[in-house]
């Protein structure tokens, strides 16, 4: 490779876009006018998002309430923190006619008109006091200084420490005919609750006017209750202190510091980064790739000295260049428009100058990987057009990676630092809010998840300037009649978009038979919903499409009767390599921990006492024969058609996975997918793939039903697996002596010098 050739492309690039006047609208002026223009858009508009009073419609309020809670027409202003938000609240009495004066039990009237004032939007909310409730509570409160009256001297000076003193909590019971808690014995100890009614508020959720009223009504009335309870405390001789005898002191330690500002910034830099990054690189993209396909240039680079592999550089080099670019300055707008906007804030303070350098040591690999991802996806787009639509998908894909961490508030640990895009998102979170401690301890995996991902890319976007029929994709004007007569078109194999075709089609089903069953009555036993899921999920999709598309099912299904050695050899893999994914599993585990609730329910489904055979059958073989069937036979076949045997086995490692319902349990599936998947390209045969996931499976059920009794009532087991509370989890050198005899089963099982067809007699 010549690193001239290079340069030359580079600064080719880059003159080119640097002509274009989107690009440079794009790259410099935007990000320089976007967040200004935001900023002042946010002032204009801010006078319009005051916060506007509530009406309140209020029922029932014919007599003075002791403590009162209402004054001149509103609420006591004791109960807000400042005037003004007393008057956020707007009160309007119902007066109601003596003759319409209601029993005390709510009656329909009430929650009609009720109802009628909110849906009619009239008002916000409605409080609805009961006939007699101020009554009800002076009664209450003398029944208590009653009781308090009737205590001899000794009792009343402290009446509810000396009448419980000798009772046991346990054998207090409370009384629902008086409405009293006594003793057990008859006795009355104090008072509880009178049979009062409860106020009670009307409002709508669905109304956003009428939730916000409802929110400031109930914070007022939780107010008022405190003041009743001091009340009833002062009629038994109390001291409001009895109810609340201590205050909780709150201090921030970040108040006033440079960290409460970085808090906030922690959570904006890392999501600009990342979104800047992708779309400053897209666009420079699609023109370097497909607009130079609609221009007619790049038949003139590709016939220049210059390799395959020195021009994606140069371009490689050009857009990341553009993609640093977009980032920074919207990174250095959106920090100057924050600190000028909100700076007088006192939780709001401007950026730590460190957040400067993570920033920019973050860029360059985040730049690049999103640099070789859009040269990638460019050079397959045939036109601009068709380019910019591949966008939305890319960030469909992208922003929950970015977004979700920061919106459920996830922590940087060794299993979120291995997740793409995620890892780097909270590793610079982590460092812009100062725990530099906590970060450097896992620089390493986001950094060579990162940098892992920039090599994958770009070897993928050399490959894509590889393939004649990628870059040379003719844009093609779209007939329905043409399209559906290819798609209909029966083939000896499937094509790779069937293969998507079909895998897309499994997840749906997948999806769409779990919700309906969960909305339905229907209960089904756990081998039932496992027979379920992989004869209607797994297998008919690729029945259907096997039928309808395929000419010879034996060739995609690989059908061929196999050599005895690869059988054999296939169910010792099994056997040897059962330590190392057993280990396995149990480290993703570690990493990504079950939700309880979602353990606790796959719990109660799993079966109580096995029948074995049934359980085998159900659990191992139907499994190992449906899905290998589908995705080691129609799509590994399908994506072998038309890709390099290395990624079909890829491709269907990945659906694989994704058909399993748990995110652990796809991670361990892709693994197994991808052993497979070789395992099925060597043998060439799906007939060994289909004993080694029989046994695979067979082997998970009887180590999972292993327990701790079993293990300590033989010893030998000791020598195997210490006990852990996931279950039995293998000494290392058991898995590292499994994983060295699963080379040597494979090395006797296809011999490297092994070239000649599957069906030639190799003398076995």
């Amino acid at each position: 490779m010549t690193w001239r050739n290079v340069r030359i492309i580079f600064a080719r690039e880059i003159r080119d876009q640097l002509r274009d006047r989107r690009t440079i609208f794009m790259v410099a002026v935007l990000p320089v006018l976007l967040y200004p223009l935001l900023g002042l858009s946010f002032f204009q508009i801010a006078q319009f998002m005051g916060e506007r009073p509530s009406r309140i419609l209020v029922i029932g309020a014919r007599e003075p309430l002791d403590p009162p809670l209402f004054e001149n027409n509103r609420f006591c202003e004791i109960f807000f923190a400042t005037p003004g938000e007393a008057r956020l609240l707007e009160l309007m009495f119902f007066r109601e006619e003596p003759e319409t004066h209601v029993p005390p039990t709510m009656p329909n009237g009430w929650e009609a008109l009720a109802k009628e004032a909110i849906t009619s939007q009239d008002f916000d909310a409605v409080l609805v006091f009961p006939p007699g409730f101020a009554g009800e509570l002076a009664r209450f409160r003398e029944e208590i200084r009653r009781q308090l009256a009737a205590h001899s001297p000794s009792d009343s000076q402290n009446p509810l420490h000396v009448r419980s003193e000798n009772i046991a909590p346990e054998s207090l019971e409370e009384s629902s005919n008086r409405n009293e808690i006594s003793d057990g014995k008859g006795q009355p100890v104090i008072v509880a609750r009178s049979a009062i009614p409860s106020p009670q508020i009307y409002y709508s959720s669905a109304q956003e006017r009428s939730q916000t009223a409802y929110n400031r009504l109930h914070r007022v009335l939780e107010q008022w209750r405190t003041q009743v309870m001091i009340a009833n405390l002062a009629a038994a001789q109390l001291p409001p202190e009895a109810a609340r005898p201590f205050r909780l002191e709150i201090a921030d330690v970040s108040a006033g510091t440079a960290l409460q500002g970085a808090a906030i910034w922690a959570k904006i830099f890392p999501i600009l980064l990342v979104v800047w990054s992708l779309t400053g690189s897209f666009y420079p993209a699609v023109d370097l790739c497909a607009g130079e396909k609609e221009r007619g240039t790049l038949e003139t680079l590709l016939s220049s000295p210059a390799s395959r592999k020195e021009i994606v550089l140069g371009k490689l080099a050009a857009i990341t260049l553009f993609s640093m670019a977009t980032a920074v300055l919207n990174l250095v707008s959106m920090g100057l428009t924050g600190w000028l906007a909100f700076g007088n804030l006192p939780q709001f303070s401007a950026p730590p100058l460190s957040s400067i350098l993570w920033l920019g040591l973050a860029l360059v690999p985040t730049s690049a990987a999103f640099s070789c991802l859009a040269l990638g996806i460019a050079a397959f787009a045939r036109s601009t057009k068709e380019g910019q639509y591949y966008l939305m998908p890319l960030l469909f894909v992208t922003l929950p990676l970015v977004g979700l961490p920061m919106a459920r508030g996830l922590e940087l640990d060794l299993g979120t630092s291995l997740i793409p895009i995620t890892g780097l998102v909270l590793l610079l979170k982590t460092l812009i809010e100062g725990q530099i401690a906590e970060a450097l301890r896992f620089v390493a995996p986001v950094a060579a998840v990162t940098l892992g991902g920039c090599l994958l890319m770009l070897r993928w976007s050399v490959q894509q300037f590889n393939r004649e029929q990628v870059l040379f994709r003719e844009s093609e004007r779209f007939d329905v009649t043409a399209w559906l007569r290819y798609a209909t078109r029966r083939r000896p194999v499937p094509t790779p978009a069937l293969a998507v075709l079909c895998g897309v089609s499994i997840l749906l089903i997948r999806f769409v038979l779990t919700q309906s069953l969960a909305r339905t009555s229907l209960t089904l036993s756990f081998m039932e919903q496992a027979l379920i899921t992989q004869l209607v999920v797994v297998l008919l999709p690729m029945v259907i499409m096997t039928w309808l598309f395929v000419d010879n099912p034996g060739e995609t299904l690989l059908l061929r009767w196999p050599r005895w050695r690869h059988v054999l050899g296939a169910a010792l893999l099994a056997v040897v390599l059962c330590p190392a994914f057993t280990t396995f599993k149990l480290w993703v585990t570690k990493l990504y921990p079950v939700d309880p609730a979602i353990a606790e329910y796959l719990k109660q489904l799993s079966p109580g006492v096995p029948d074995w055979p049934t359980l085998l059958f159900v659990m191992a073989l139907v499994p190992a024969v449906c899905e290998e069937l589908t995705f080691r036979g129609y799509l590994l076949s399908g994506f072998q058609s038309g890709l390099r045997s290395l990624e079909a086995v890829v491709y269907s490692a990945v659906f694989f996975g994704l058909t399993h319902a748990l995110m652990q349990q796809s991670v361990v599936a892709f693994v197994a997918g991808l052993l497979l998947g070789m395992l099925a390209l060597r043998t060439r045969s799906l007939y060994p793939c289909v004993v080694y996931h029989a046994l695979h499976n067979g082997l998970g059920l009887a180590l999972g039903s292993i327990t701790a009794e079993f293990y300590r009532q033989h010893p030998w087991l000791e020598s195997l697996a210490n006990w852990t509370e996931d279950g039995l989890m293998f000494r290392g050198p058991i898995v590292a002596a499994g994983i060295l005899a699963a080379g040597l089963i494979v090395s006797w099982m296809i011999p490297p010098w092994a070239n000649r067809p599957a069906t030639e007699d190799d003398g076995d």
